[in-house]
């Protein structure tokens, strides 16, 4: 039997375990080393070998073996020429995955002339999610499987559109971009050349690109839905942010001008971040305190796309180390590192527990989804791909 059959019977047997309810997961090696699909595909290929007793299996190495399983998915969806690859940075949360299953719902159902998949970015949340951190294994690839399957033999999509997830334009959409930049350069020399200089390939953009239309339209959506509590009390929603001194990727501004755009509805609207230096949890206390806001109710909200383990713990969580029954010990940065937001609020004498706690990521709020959908429509109507613009928006 040729390697070519046996590649085609192990792709065959991948799809069998997918159909059963497994999704994919890239996993790196130094991280997890064993996979159950992976397993199941290895033992029907043992089988194999027993009852044809004519097949040599050569040992494939990991990403061998997970693009196959990929590719074996992606050829059992197949229905159209053109695919929609939604790009997340991951999460291990059942809420999480409810969410993305919702995402994609929505995807088919706006978009019906495209297969629609979903990668996780991130390679700790692939792993730990495949590990069943916080409930029971789900099994995600990494963004360069899906598109190296969307160019495979038998598959080949005419048109590839890539959506990101995030929702600054920050240093994890700029890896999207850069995944999407290999894929069309061949990085690895081993697609076809011909079959890359005609796809068209084309990217929608995070959730708040564009500094004045994207943040203008979050903030009047957000405003809707949460107007009611603002008029009373703090809503503070919590991002993400990058991790840099300054502002690296012109992303981190987003938070501050989403802040001044909601608080032109209300003045009880802030915006904070776990990582943006400058808006950490006290950043957003002192501006609070700055405008005579001393005590009352906070409502917190997660301002990304799912609510995962930010959401959970670093928001809505119960640790508070950084508390020694009197006052906070900010570290060299000025935030209070081990101590979330609910219980920061609370020891700082606001109402602030598990009943002020909105536990909804972005995508589980329709009308706040529908923007990153409106970016999707708008790759696909507009242009092919320009990288470097894509890359640089405000130049």
């Amino acid at each position: 039997m040729k390697m070519k059959q046996i590649k085609h019977l192990v792709m065959a047997f991948a799809a069998v375990c997918l159909t059963a309810g497994l999704s994919s997961c890239e996993k790196e090696k130094e991280v997890i080393k064993e996979v159950p699909v992976e397993k199941i595909v290895e033992k029907e290929v043992e089988k194999i070998v027993e009852k044809t007793d004519t097949v040599t299996i050569i040992d494939e190495s990991n990403w061998a073996k997970y693009q196959s399983i990929v590719t074996a998915d992606v050829l059992s969806q197949k229905k159209h020429d053109k695919a929609i690859l939604l790009v997340a940075f991951g999460s291990t949360w059942d809420q999480a995955y409810d969410a993305f299953d919702t995402t994609i719902d929505a995807y088919k159902a706006a978009f019906g002339d495209y297969d629609v998949f979903l990668s996780y970015s991130s390679a700790i949340c692939i792993n730990r999610a495949a590990a069943g951190e916080n409930t029971e294994p789900r099994y995600y690839y990494a963004p360069p499987f899906w598109l190296n399957a969307f160019a495979a033999e038998g598959v080949q999509y005419d048109e590839i559109v890539v959506q990101s997830l995030q929702v600054i334009p920050g240093e994890e959409y700029t890896r999207v971009i850069n995944y999407i930049k290999d894929f069309a350069n061949n990085a690895n020399g081993d697609l076809d050349d011909d079959y890359l200089a005609g796809v068209t390939l084309k990217l929608g953009v995070p959730l708040l690109q564009d500094a004045e239309e994207d943040v203008a339209l979050v903030a009047k959506e957000l405003n809707a839905l949460y107007s009611d509590k603002a008029a009373e009390c703090v809503v503070a929603f919590m991002g993400h942010g990058n991790p840099d001194s300054y502002d690296t990727y012109k992303a981190n501004v987003r938070y501050t001008q989403l802040e001044e755009a909601l608080q032109t509805y209300s003045k009880n609207y802030f915006v904070g971040t776990v990582d943006m230096m400058g808006n950490f949890k006290t950043n957003v206390w002192a501006r609070m305190t700055a405008a005579g806001i001393t005590s009352g109710k906070v409502y917190c909200h997660p301002l990304m796309s799912i609510d995962g383990d930010h959401g959970h713990n670093d928001m809505a969580g119960d640790d508070d180390e950084n508390w020694d029954g009197e006052k906070f010990t900010p570290n060299e940065e000025g935030e209070v590192e081990d101590t979330s937001w609910k219980m920061y609020f609370q020891h700082l004498g606001y109402e602030c527990n598990d009943d002020t706690m909105l536990p909804f990521g972005l995508l589980e709020l329709p009308t706040v989804r529908q923007v990153w959908m409106n970016h999707t429509q708008d790759a696909i109507d507009g242009d092919p791909l320009d990288y470097y613009h894509s890359k640089n928006p405000e130049e």
